[in-house]
């Protein structure tokens, strides 16, 4: 994770390291990792059941920054809410750039019988590094969580590649509406409160014209996942699984297998070398801002969307048959 977070980092985007993960559970995590990579299918989320049953180690928790932050990287971790008043000075004191705190569903009114309730407000006033919170996906409770003071709000439910949520749980809310109603609370807190929050649209991102369609539904920035999963840096040589597969009472993910297509410089940079949009995502970006007239994000925003469901397969049925291009996704 170290040398993936550098990486992106001299790149110009951020990695974020689950402080709940692999990496904070075990000195020597490339040998757990290998055994999650080669383990059947079937047998697979049991493994990682396993695997996560094995305590977070806080000396474990400023190692990883201080190990990334030697390498000239920028160290930006998570933790769920209930893990975040324990886990976030530690990071901090570790010399953290950046802490998220990442639930499926994110609320400024949280209750709890088990464990006690993050306050996000006292948090993100407690904290001297930018605190990013998340997720949501409505107008009412991104407005609510912009008020506690983050620097920056997640906004997406079940979208991701790796995510079993809308299955297990039944939630979620499409991407694009989630954005462009989350980027209406943004808008009308500024407005409000001159203070503006960036919305990071999280999930179900894959391509570089699925990014594009995020800015222009009024993200500031896209949090991807498997796109880099697939990068020759990222730890999980090929495959990807997310934060909640591992749960001991209720999975809500899997592993999949993206396998790996080239380092992180040429799917963020180019050139591409394969035709269906998984490479060279800054360029595809730019781009389409130039063909929508857009000079920067702001105006790219701005841009005019439409419900199109025939968008990608209007005119595309040679693709299709031969599986090429955007016949593969």
């Amino acid at each position: 994770m170290g040398m993936c977070a550098v990486a992106m980092s001299k790149l110009g985007g951020l990695a974020v390291l689950n402080l709940e993960g692999v990496q904070t559970r075990y000195k020597s995590p490339q040998e757990v990792l290998q055994k999650v990579v080669e383990t059947e299918k079937s047998e697979v989320t049991s493994l990682l059941q396993r695997i996560y049953q094995e305590p977070v180690h806080p000396d474990l928790i400023a190692a990883r920054v201080k190990q990334i932050k030697d390498q000239g990287g920028i160290a930006a971790v998570s933790s769920i809410p209930q893990r975040a008043a324990e886990f976030g000075p530690i990071a901090q004191e570790a010399g953290a750039d950046v802490y998220v705190v990442q639930s499926t569903v994110s609320t400024a009114r949280h209750i709890s019988t088990e464990y006690k309730s993050l306050d996000l407000t006292k948090f993100c006033a407690d904290m001297r590094i930018p605190v990013i919170v998340g997720n949501t996906v409505g107008y009412d409770v991104t407005f609510e969580i912009m008020e506690c003071g983050p620097a920056g709000v997640l906004v997406g439910v079940g979208p991701g590649a790796a995510c079993t949520s809308r299955g297990v749980l039944g939630l979620g809310v499409p991407q694009v509406t989630a954005t462009v109603d989350c980027a209406a609370a943004r808008d009308a807190y500024f407005k409000k409160t001159s203070r503006y929050v960036p919305i990071i649209t999280d999930g179900g991102m894959s391509k570089g014209g699925d990014v594009c369609k995020a800015l222009a539904c009024g993200a500031d920035a896209v949090m991807v996942g498997s796109a880099f999963a697939r990068a020759q840096e990222a730890p999980g040589c090929g495959y990807h699984w997310g934060m909640a597969t591992p749960h001991v009472n209720l999975p809500r993910g899997t592993r999949i297998k993206v396998g790996t297509t080239g380092p992180l410089k040429q799917i963020l940079f180019g050139p591409a070398e394969v035709d269906d949009g998984s490479q060279n995502l800054v360029g595809a970006i730019t781009t389409c801002m130039g063909n929508v007239g857009a000079r920067n994000i702001a105006e790219f925003q701005q841009t005019e969307i439409i419900i199109a469901p025939s968008i990608k397969t209007e005119g595309k049925l040679f693709q299709a048959v031969q599986s090429v291009g955007m016949g593969t996704s």
